[in-house]
């Protein structure tokens, strides 16, 4: 249910007037998600709605779509004319200063910025001035609750066990055949997701060699994309339960096909996996001290690591990213590199850690999902994978 009090509450903490949430035909999935729409809904007309610091919201819609916002508390206006429109906006903001909006200044974070320019210009015609809702997005799309959570920890288990049957698959088709080809690895991961109840917003990455190096690798798209004996394998893959709010389990590993790792590959896996347990320590170092740090700051942590060991040009993205309802969701990233993330890490949301160094040879990543719980607990799901995995040691 729609918490009004909590809302206000938290704009009155945040010293804002109040929060302006818009949406058209679906481009503003963060207000529709705050404001609870059922996931089918679908509107082909403008609205808007106005939470005030203090007193009652109201509503904008248009006529032929008139009871779009009536599952919300408040007054509703309803214009038909462009006109009605324009003058419907001013009104609902009247005596207003400083107002969120999912905007992002200078588009500085595109997760936020749903906006459109106009909108923008139209509301800031009205003698307001808009600012960034990311930290409230945060509290009020992007934290899970204790069925979120119970659903993550579902969907890391059938990660983890898709694992368990890819390096099998592997070397089983290694020794029976000389070798497996990278797209029949993944369709094997998208079998068994579908077997434990899970779907995924696009197919795992599975890179042999070279292609291990990319780290948005398309699966299947290299020059040779047949799995031997002697290969270098990254996978990376995510999937959620097929059920209404659940959110997404991303972890990546790494394998060789061999009965030892040779120790090229182990001498850049314990860098990367070094790197990563700085930022999940960084994390929880400041929660235990009751200390708020921001996005930007666990990246520096973490490629703090990889610059020292002098591979620093080989970590081509951000640290991590909020995890959700989808796999890139919209709370604050660890990013200090794309991005200059400066929403805090907040109780109740959950992200990758996931640093890597691609070299053109082959290319290692380590993602584990660090969920902060509300009581301020740190909790790290997908591994840590310890080694590379000598795949026929093990299999």
């Amino acid at each position: 249910m729609f918490d009004l009090a909590a809302v206000q509450s938290a704009l009155t903490d945040a010293n804002l007037d109040g929060w302006l949430l818009y949406d058209f035909r679906g481009l503003n999935v963060l207000a529709t998600r705050v404001l609870q729409f059922p996931e089918d809904s679908m509107g082909s007309r403008r609205w808007f709605y106005w939470i005030p610091a203090t007193g009652q919201p109201r509503k904008l819609v248009h006529r032929i779509e008139d009871s779009a916002l009536d599952h919300l508390p408040g007054e509703k206006s309803v214009y038909l004319r462009w006109q009605e429109f324009e003058a419907g906006v001013a009104n609902l903001v009247d005596g207003a200063q400083r107002v969120a909006m999912e905007y992002s200044p200078r588009n500085a974070n595109p997760y936020i910025s749903r906006i459109d320019a106009g909108t923008f210009e139209l509301v800031r015609s009205c003698g307001v001035e808009p600012v960034s809702s990311g930290d409230l997005i945060q509290l009020f799309e992007a934290t899970w609750d204790d069925a979120q959570w119970e659903m993550h920890l579902q969907a890391d288990r059938v990660t983890d066990s898709s694992f368990e049957k890819a390096w099998g698959f592997i070397a089983e088709r290694v020794r029976a055949d000389g070798g497996v080809e990278e797209t029949a690895v993944r369709d094997l991961i998208m079998d068994h997701f579908a077997a434990h109840g899970c779907e995924t917003y696009h197919p795992p990455i599975v890179g042999r060699g070279s292609h291990s190096g990319l780290p948005h690798y398309e699966t299947g798209d290299g020059d040779d994309t047949r799995i031997r004996e002697g290969e270098f394998v990254l996978i990376d893959q995510w999937c959620k339960l097929s059920q209404p709010r659940s959110v997404y389990s991303d972890v990546t590993r790494t394998g060789f096909v061999g009965e030892s790792v040779p120790e090229e590959y182990t001498k850049v896996f314990n860098i990367v996996a070094a790197a990563r347990d700085a930022g999940t320590s960084f994390v929880r170092d400041a929660f235990a001290a009751g200390r708020e740090i921001q996005g930007w700051e666990v990246d520096d942590a973490v490629r703090k690591v990889i610059d020292d060991a002098g591979y620093g040009q080989f970590f081509s993205h951000r640290t991590g990213h909020n995890i959700g309802q989808e796999v890139h969701g919209n709370g604050a990233h660890m990013d200090n590199l794309e991005t200059h993330e400066t929403r805090r890490v907040m109780p109740g949301t959950c992200f990758s850690i996931e640093p890597g160094i691609y070299l053109p040879e082959f290319g290692i990543r380590s993602e584990v999902d660090v969920f902060v719980g509300r009581d301020g607990t740190v909790h790290v799901t997908g591994g840590p994978q310890s080694e590379v995995l000598p795949i026929l040691r093990q299999y």
